[in-house]
This record gives structure tokens, sequence and C-alpha cells, in this order.
């Protein structure tokens, strides 16, 4: 890998000529276009990897959310059956990156809070629209918005070694991605209470009771036990698999964006006051290291 260029990996040597024509478009605009994401076109799907380089521990900020949402745009309209989130390293993701946000709602907070709460609602509703199914790798810890995602996507796999933690009030932040409407009714009011209001860490195990994962895997077999079940579902209909998940969503979308819209006017609240700003800049600067 040269300078700041993205591989992804061309799995269409063997179509006929103009399928590997526009196969290569597509790789060339994904290399051109990402940053802190990889994309992969694969055989009947597209992976989606996150591999932050603007931020520590693949943390969200404005331009990563925005590469992962346009992934995703073009994960819908091309020929793939569905999409693979997964994670470059030992993290899958540590939520929202609060030291770049301090830094942006040091200067101009009204504007900077708009832009960024905006960023957050564009990209939760992304995940929420996404008709295809969206399967999710978790290979470490998911904290924050990158734990709240996972209801949103439709079958979660986790590494025996992954944890999942939403400490939102610790920093000084309310819940995000939908999580107010989703964990109640993935794990009860009184776990996701724990989670939410609490920080509660959950390990693999407890999040797969709970709901909040499908399936825990060997740390030393996952890649393996996951890529044996992508093949099967790759094997799948298109069609089938679109219009499964359309009867599993049914009536959901309308109350998920509700939620989204709901969680984002009370950031905006937060982020906006003079209260909000100074228990976020005191998590910054206490904050501990503990990867």
């Amino acid at each position: 890998m040269r300078g700041k260029e993205r591989k992804v990996i061309d799995d269409a040597r063997d179509q006929p000529l103009d399928k590997r024509v526009r196969f290569s478009v597509r790789l060339l605009e994904s290399a051109s276009t990402y940053k802190d994401i990889v994309v992969r076109k694969k055989d009947g799907f597209t992976q989606i990897l996150l591999s932050t380089r603007s931020t520590y521990n693949n943390t969200l900020n404005r331009e990563v959310m925005n590469e992962v949402k346009s992934a995703l745009e073009k994960a819908a309209v091309d020929d793939s059956k569905f999409v693979l989130l997964s994670a470059v390293g030992s993290v899958f993701c540590c939520g929202l990156d609060f030291d770049n946000i301090v830094k942006h709602l040091k200067y101009n907070r009204k504007r900077a809070t708009v832009k960024l709460v905006d960023t957050i609602k564009h990209f939760v509703n992304s995940f929420i629209e996404f008709k295809k199914p969206i399967i999710v790798s978790v290979n470490g810890p998911a904290i924050g918005l990158g734990a709240s995602i996972l209801p949103l996507c439709d079958v979660v796999w986790a590494n025996e070694k992954a944890w999942f933690q939403t400490p939102y009030t610790r920093f000084g932040q309310s819940p995000d991605g939908c999580s107010t409407i989703t964990f109640p009714k993935i794990m009860g009011r009184a776990a996701a209470n724990e989670m939410l209001i609490n920080g509660w860490k959950m390990n693999a195990q407890e999040a797969c009771e709970k709901g909040l994962v499908s399936q825990v895997f060997w740390s030393e077999t996952f890649t393996q036990e996951v890529m044996v079940r992508i093949q099967e579902i790759t094997s799948c209909n298109s069609f089938v698999l679109e219009n499964s998940k359309a009867l599993v969503c049914y009536n959901m979308n309308v109350e998920l964006k509700q939620a989204n819209e709901r969680e984002c006017e009370v950031l905006k609240k937060i982020w906006a006051s003079a209260q909000g700003m100074e228990y976020m800049l005191k998590y910054v600067q206490n904050k501990i290291d503990s990867f």
C-alpha cells in the first residue's frame, strides 16, 4: 500500500470482460474516495471495513461517518446481495471521536453542533434505510455509537473477546443510534437502562444472551467461522434476502427514524450548552487509554 491509497480487493478476475471493466471502475472509485474505510467488492456482497487513519481505535468523526454512508449508498444500488461490516485491528468501533468533537465545538459552537448532529442523524438513517441485509462481524470492543448501531443491522457475529458498552452519562452525552428504542425492545428495560444510564460493560456471551449479538465464536477461528456463514448467505437469492428483511422490518423504519430525530435533538441541546461542553472537555482531559 503506497501513500494514502486504499487497496480494494478485486474478486472478479474470472468474469467476462465487460463485467470486469465495470468492476474495475468501481474499484478505482472506491480507492480514490475512501480514506478511513476499506471497501472490498466480493462475489455477491460488499465488505466495508473500518480502518480509520484520521481517528484512533476506529472512532467516528464526520469524515468516517460520511464515508460509511457513501459506501452503503453505493452497495444499495449495485449487484451486492448484502453488506458485511467489520473492522481492521483488534477494536471494532469506539463510538464518536470526542477529541474531534470538542475541537470543532470550540469555534462557533452552534454551527458546529448542527453539522455534527446532522452527520450522526444521516449516518444512522443510512442503516435504517438500507434495504439489503447488513451483517456485522464484531472483532473487538464496540463502544457508544459503535454498539448502538448493531440492532439496526440484521445479523451480528462477535469474537468471544469482544465487549459492548454505551457509557453515555460518563462523558455527558445522551444515547444515540436509536438505542433508546432498540435496546429496551431487545434486552428489556432494566438491562437497557444498565447499558444506557449505568454504562454496563457487557461481554460477548452476555450480549448474545441479551439479544444484542446473534452468535459468539472462538477468537482463534473467528474469521473462518464468519466466512463460512458468509458463503452460505452468498448462495441465497438476492430477491429472497431483500424481501425477507423487508418482512422482518415492516413498519419499524418510521419508529426508528423518529427515535433518531429525538435523540439528535437532545444531542444538539447538550452540545450547544456550556454545561454539556464542560462535561465533554472533562471527559477528554481525563480519558484513560485502555487499549
